[in-house]
Protein backbone atom coordinates (compact mmCIF):
# COMPACT_ATOMS: atom_id res chain seq x y z
CA UNK A 1 0.00 0.00 0.00
CA UNK A 2 1.10 3.58 -0.73
CA UNK A 3 2.62 5.35 2.28
CA UNK A 4 3.91 8.28 3.39
CA UNK A 5 7.36 6.79 3.67
CA UNK A 6 7.16 4.62 0.83
CA UNK A 7 6.83 8.02 -1.78
CA UNK A 8 9.72 10.04 0.13
CA UNK A 9 11.58 7.28 -0.37
CA UNK A 10 10.88 5.47 -4.03
CA UNK A 11 13.05 5.77 -6.55
CA UNK A 12 10.54 6.96 -9.51
CA UNK A 13 12.59 4.90 -11.80
CA UNK A 14 12.10 1.24 -10.62
CA UNK A 15 9.51 1.46 -7.30
CA UNK A 16 6.08 1.63 -9.49
CA UNK A 17 7.53 -1.18 -12.22
CA UNK A 18 9.43 -0.51 -15.67
CA UNK A 19 8.81 3.32 -16.54
CA UNK A 20 10.06 4.06 -19.83
CA UNK A 21 12.56 6.84 -19.15
CA UNK A 22 11.59 9.34 -22.22
CA UNK A 23 8.22 10.02 -20.32
CA UNK A 24 9.35 9.81 -16.89
CA UNK A 25 9.84 13.51 -15.77
CA UNK A 26 12.81 14.17 -13.29
CA UNK A 27 13.01 15.83 -9.93
CA UNK A 28 13.42 18.98 -11.71
CA UNK A 29 10.88 18.76 -13.95
CA UNK A 30 8.52 18.16 -11.03
CA UNK A 31 9.44 20.94 -9.19
CA UNK A 32 8.56 23.59 -12.37
CA UNK A 33 5.42 21.57 -13.09
CA UNK A 34 4.19 22.21 -9.18
CA UNK A 35 5.88 25.77 -8.82
CA UNK A 36 4.19 26.57 -12.40
CA UNK A 37 0.89 25.37 -10.67
CA UNK A 38 0.95 27.43 -7.47
CA UNK A 39 1.93 30.69 -9.40
CA UNK A 40 -1.50 29.99 -11.11
CA UNK A 41 -3.32 29.40 -7.86
CA UNK A 42 -6.16 31.97 -7.90
CA UNK A 43 -6.28 33.81 -4.63
CA UNK A 44 -5.36 32.82 -1.03
CA UNK A 45 -7.96 31.09 0.13
CA UNK A 46 -7.05 27.21 1.05
CA UNK A 47 -5.45 24.91 -1.08
CA UNK A 48 -7.74 22.13 -1.73
CA UNK A 49 -7.71 18.91 -3.61
CA UNK A 50 -10.11 16.81 -5.37
CA UNK A 51 -9.78 13.26 -5.21
CA UNK A 52 -12.07 10.90 -7.60
CA UNK A 53 -10.03 7.59 -7.34
CA UNK A 54 -7.21 6.58 -5.14
CA UNK A 55 -7.06 9.56 -3.68
CA UNK A 56 -10.51 8.90 -1.58
CA UNK A 57 -9.45 6.07 0.54
CA UNK A 58 -5.42 6.56 0.86
CA UNK A 59 -4.85 10.25 0.16
CA UNK A 60 -1.77 10.04 1.85
CA UNK A 61 -1.25 13.80 2.04
CA UNK A 62 -2.25 15.31 5.89
CA UNK A 63 -5.38 17.45 5.30
CA UNK A 64 -7.54 19.67 7.53
CA UNK A 65 -10.72 19.14 6.30
CA UNK A 66 -12.15 16.42 4.06
CA UNK A 67 -15.67 17.05 2.47
CA UNK A 68 -18.17 15.15 -0.55
CA UNK A 69 -18.13 17.31 -3.41
CA UNK A 70 -19.07 17.58 -7.00
CA UNK A 71 -17.15 18.88 -9.94
CA UNK A 72 -19.02 20.07 -13.24
CA UNK A 73 -17.42 19.55 -16.74
CA UNK A 74 -15.68 16.49 -16.84
CA UNK A 75 -16.34 12.97 -15.65
CA UNK A 76 -14.60 9.96 -14.87
CA UNK A 77 -12.79 7.41 -17.62
CA UNK A 78 -10.48 4.51 -17.51
CA UNK A 79 -8.71 6.20 -20.41
CA UNK A 80 -4.80 6.02 -19.16
CA UNK A 81 -2.58 2.87 -20.65
CA UNK A 82 -1.29 1.49 -16.97
CA UNK A 83 2.21 0.49 -17.44
CA UNK A 84 3.71 0.71 -13.75
CA UNK A 85 1.84 0.28 -10.76
CA UNK A 86 -1.17 -1.92 -11.11
CA UNK A 87 0.09 -2.92 -14.73
CA UNK A 88 3.01 -4.04 -17.07
CA UNK A 89 4.46 -3.18 -20.25
CA UNK A 90 3.85 -6.93 -20.87
CA UNK A 91 -0.13 -6.85 -19.89
CA UNK A 92 -0.76 -3.16 -19.74
CA UNK A 93 -3.94 -2.41 -17.83
CA UNK A 94 -6.38 1.59 -17.46
CA UNK A 95 -6.16 4.39 -14.71
CA UNK A 96 -8.49 6.33 -14.15
CA UNK A 97 -8.15 10.02 -15.27
CA UNK A 98 -10.70 13.11 -16.09
CA UNK A 99 -11.89 14.03 -19.31
CA UNK A 100 -14.15 16.79 -20.53
CA UNK A 101 -17.93 16.28 -20.57
CA UNK A 102 -20.55 15.67 -17.40
CA UNK A 103 -19.65 15.64 -13.87
CA UNK A 104 -18.37 13.85 -11.15
CA UNK A 105 -18.43 13.29 -7.21
CA UNK A 106 -15.68 12.36 -5.17
CA UNK A 107 -13.96 13.95 -2.55
CA UNK A 108 -12.65 17.51 -1.08
CA UNK A 109 -9.09 17.88 0.73
CA UNK A 110 -8.44 21.26 2.04
CA UNK A 111 -4.43 21.39 2.91
CA UNK A 112 -3.07 23.18 5.84
CA UNK A 113 -1.19 25.89 4.86
CA UNK A 114 1.90 25.64 6.82
CA UNK A 115 3.00 22.64 5.27
CA UNK A 116 1.36 23.21 1.75
CA UNK A 117 4.64 22.40 -0.27
CA UNK A 118 5.56 19.52 1.89
CA UNK A 119 2.05 18.04 1.21
CA UNK A 120 2.04 18.91 -2.86
CA UNK A 121 5.93 17.87 -3.77
CA UNK A 122 4.69 13.98 -2.21
CA UNK A 123 0.97 14.92 -4.11
CA UNK A 124 3.14 15.51 -7.36
CA UNK A 125 6.03 12.38 -6.74
CA UNK A 126 2.51 10.43 -6.69
CA UNK A 127 0.69 11.63 -9.40
CA UNK A 128 3.00 13.54 -12.06
CA UNK A 129 5.61 10.55 -12.57
CA UNK A 130 5.26 10.79 -16.39
CA UNK A 131 3.19 14.07 -16.52
CA UNK A 132 0.10 12.93 -17.65
CA UNK A 133 -1.92 14.62 -16.02
CA UNK A 134 -3.24 18.47 -16.09
CA UNK A 135 -3.26 19.90 -12.87
CA UNK A 136 -6.12 22.56 -13.26
CA UNK A 137 -7.69 24.89 -10.83
CA UNK A 138 -11.30 24.07 -10.67
CA UNK A 139 -14.45 25.47 -8.43
CA UNK A 140 -15.67 22.74 -6.80
CA UNK A 141 -19.57 22.23 -5.08
CA UNK A 142 -18.94 21.09 -1.75
CA UNK A 143 -22.12 19.20 0.05
CA UNK A 144 -22.23 21.44 2.52
CA UNK A 145 -23.11 24.17 -0.26
CA UNK A 146 -19.75 26.17 0.01
CA UNK A 147 -17.70 26.86 -3.34
CA UNK A 148 -14.17 26.40 -3.02
CA UNK A 149 -11.40 26.45 -5.79
CA UNK A 150 -9.54 22.63 -5.89
CA UNK A 151 -6.29 21.04 -8.08
CA UNK A 152 -7.91 18.77 -9.88
CA UNK A 153 -5.87 16.24 -12.14
CA UNK A 154 -6.98 15.94 -15.32
CA UNK A 155 -6.26 13.64 -18.63
CA UNK A 156 -3.74 15.56 -20.95
CA UNK A 157 -5.16 13.79 -24.11
CA UNK A 158 -1.69 14.24 -25.80
CA UNK A 159 0.06 12.23 -24.15
CA UNK A 160 1.70 9.30 -25.14
CA UNK A 161 -0.55 7.04 -22.64
CA UNK A 162 -4.05 8.59 -23.03
CA UNK A 163 -6.18 5.78 -24.90
CA UNK A 164 -9.60 7.58 -26.31
CA UNK A 165 -11.52 4.21 -26.27
CA UNK A 166 -13.27 3.54 -22.56
CA UNK A 167 -15.41 1.25 -23.76
CA UNK A 168 -16.12 -1.68 -21.16
CA UNK A 169 -15.73 -4.35 -23.75
CA UNK A 170 -12.30 -3.07 -24.34
CA UNK A 171 -11.02 -2.29 -20.92
CA UNK A 172 -12.77 -4.98 -18.77
CA UNK A 173 -10.50 -7.53 -19.93
CA UNK A 174 -7.43 -5.21 -19.72
CA UNK A 175 -8.47 -4.36 -16.01
CA UNK A 176 -9.13 -8.50 -14.82
CA UNK A 177 -5.62 -9.09 -16.36
CA UNK A 178 -3.36 -6.52 -15.33
CA UNK A 179 -1.38 -6.35 -12.27
CA UNK A 180 2.25 -4.79 -11.13
CA UNK A 181 4.21 -3.73 -7.92
CA UNK A 182 1.50 -2.27 -6.19
CA UNK A 183 -1.39 -4.97 -6.80
CA UNK A 184 -3.98 -5.20 -9.24
CA UNK A 185 -6.05 -2.97 -11.71
CA UNK A 186 -8.65 -4.94 -10.34
CA UNK A 187 -8.27 -4.45 -6.53
CA UNK A 188 -8.09 -0.56 -7.42
CA UNK A 189 -11.56 -0.97 -9.71
CA UNK A 190 -12.99 -2.25 -6.28
CA UNK A 191 -11.75 -0.26 -4.21
CA UNK A 192 -13.40 2.58 -6.54
CA UNK A 193 -16.27 1.02 -6.32
CA UNK A 194 -17.06 0.31 -2.59
CA UNK A 195 -15.70 3.80 -1.65
CA UNK A 196 -18.55 5.46 -4.00
CA UNK A 197 -20.72 2.99 -2.00
CA UNK A 198 -19.53 4.71 0.71
CA UNK A 199 -20.35 7.62 0.08
CA UNK A 200 -24.08 6.91 -1.56
CA UNK A 201 -22.11 8.36 -4.85
CA UNK A 202 -23.45 6.81 -8.69
CA UNK A 203 -21.31 7.24 -11.29
CA UNK A 204 -22.53 5.47 -14.49
CA UNK A 205 -18.82 4.82 -15.87
CA UNK A 206 -18.28 2.20 -13.40
CA UNK A 207 -21.32 0.01 -13.18
CA UNK A 208 -21.26 -2.12 -16.23
CA UNK A 209 -17.20 -2.24 -16.34
CA UNK A 210 -17.39 -3.54 -12.64
CA UNK A 211 -19.76 -5.93 -13.39
CA UNK A 212 -18.03 -7.37 -16.62
CA UNK A 213 -14.68 -7.16 -14.48
CA UNK A 214 -16.39 -9.19 -11.73
CA UNK A 215 -17.70 -11.92 -14.46
CA UNK A 216 -14.04 -11.98 -15.99
CA UNK A 217 -12.57 -12.79 -12.72
CA UNK A 218 -15.68 -15.17 -11.69
CA UNK A 219 -15.45 -12.64 -7.90
CA UNK A 220 -19.04 -12.14 -6.49
CA UNK A 221 -20.45 -8.66 -5.81
CA UNK A 222 -19.33 -7.02 -2.08
CA UNK A 223 -15.91 -9.27 -2.08
CA UNK A 224 -12.93 -7.34 -0.82
CA UNK A 225 -9.43 -7.30 -2.10
CA UNK A 226 -7.23 -6.85 0.28
CA UNK A 227 -3.37 -5.03 -0.38
CA UNK A 228 -5.36 -1.51 -1.88
CA UNK A 229 -3.24 1.67 -2.58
Amino acid sequence: MLTRDFLRNADCKTAFGSIDESMLLTPEQRAASLSCTLARRPDNSPVWIFGYGSLMWNPVFDSEEARPATLHGYHRAFCLRLTSGRGTHAQPGRMLALRDGGKTTGLAFRLPEDKLLDELELLWKREMLTGCYRPTWCELDLDDGRKVTALVFIMDPSHPQYEADTDYQVIAPLIAQASGPLGTNAQYLFALEKELNNYGMRDDCMSELVKQVRLLLSVSPGFDVPGLS
